[in-house]
């Protein structure tokens, strides 16, 4: 069911909410957004927060709040913002913090991407509230609940807990799995129009980066290049390796995207991309703590290096210890001829 109403002058009192802020894009919900959802209803049980809901701005909302609301079975509120037709945070920091100010939510929780590091913190500042990036668990601390993130490059473990009433969240993509719905219940969608309007910036497009280093984040395969290819030459065995597997892709090192082998859309890691794919192959990485925080979530990891102690193999499911660069023709010249003879 869908109300609407020309502003949000209708408020509701929530000081134990958890409001999560979707993240979207050509239409269509990004699937980092049902992850937060996951995250989200795992803080609710921890915290005995209620209840949860979910809001979305862009210019065309009905289709994409209509999705949440029936994938999700939560209440959507859509702010129709004619003058954003893609991503602003000046504007989002602007009807966030004005609708949220007198909702007192506990929790507001987004994803840990460029687009939720950007607005977040400043959202926070207008909310006086605490604001805690890239988490990826809740432990218990007592009665009290601390957000667990990575510092120092992921090799200890931080466990935060907000002093505020209302707490800024973001969550590290790639960690909790996509909420299902519980039951077959629908939430309501409510379409609201702020007066809002940008005055120290303005959005002029998203240009989309190459098909080849694009999405990785949406990817069920991917196959991953670092320093120890050897030089960029060899990335072309990387992509005949990708090439073998359906909605693949290809990634990168930050070392890689540094040199500019790779553009840094296909970087994994802290300071990259956290994905999770059903299948990661490292190829020629050592295995930084950087690089496997980004990827460890992977449902099942093959590393291909020739050096024995390479750290990337305490990760991986399947270790290659081979020299790359002749490993991967030969699995693909066996591949094609196995492939060709059951074809025949």
């Amino acid at each position: 069911m869908i109300m609407t109403s020309k502003s949000p002058t209708q408020k509701q009192k929530m000081t134990s909410a958890i409001v999560i802020v979707a993240e979207h894009a050509e239409g269509r919900i990004k699937p980092v957004t049902y992850e937060v959802i996951a995250f989200a209803r795992k803080l609710q049980r921890h915290t005995s927060s209620s209840p949860i809901s979910i809001l979305l701005l862009a210019d065309e909302v009905e289709n994409p709040a209509q999705e949440l609301a029936d994938r999700c079975g939560l209440d959507v509120t859509a702010m129709r913002i004619p003058a954003m037709q893609s991503y602003n945070g000046e504007l989002y920091v602007q009807v966030l913090a004005e609708f949220l100010a007198d909702m007192h939510p506990a929790f507001v929780c987004t994803a840990h991407t460029s687009q939720g590091q950007d607005y977040a913190p400043a959202l926070a500042v207008k909310l006086s509230a605490a604001c805690i990036t890239g988490v990826g668990d809740l432990i218990g601390q007592g009665k009290e609940t601390a957000f667990a993130r990575p510092t120092y490059g992921g090799k200890v473990i931080a466990h935060l807990q907000p002093r505020s009433p209302t707490a800024v969240i973001t969550v590290q993509p790639g960690i909790h799995n996509a909420a299902a719905k519980p039951g077959n219940t629908k939430g309501n969608v409510t379409i609201l129009t702020p007066s809002a309007q940008n005055r120290r910036s303005r959005s002029l497009g998203i240009k989309q980066a190459d098909a080849d280093t694009a999405r990785i984040g949406d990817a069920s395969v991917i196959v991953a290049a670092g320093r120890g290819i050897g030089e960029e030459d060899n990335l072309d065995n990387i992509r005949q390796l990708a090439a073998l597997f359906a909605k693949s892709a290809v990634a990168g090192s930050r070392i890689v995207c540094d040199l500019g082998w790779l553009g840094y859309p296909c970087q994994v890691g802290v300071t990259g991309t956290t994905v999770s794919p059903q299948l990661y192959i490292a190829c020629g990485i050592s295995g930084a703590v950087q690089h496997v925080m980004g990827m460890q979530g992977s449902e099942f990891i093959v590393a291909i290096n020739k050096d024995p102690s390479a750290a990337i193999f305490q990760v991986a499911d399947i270790g290659i210890v081979e020299d790359l660069n002749a490993f991967i023709p030969e699995f693909i010249r066996v591949y094609n001829s196995e492939k060709g003879g059951q074809n025949g």
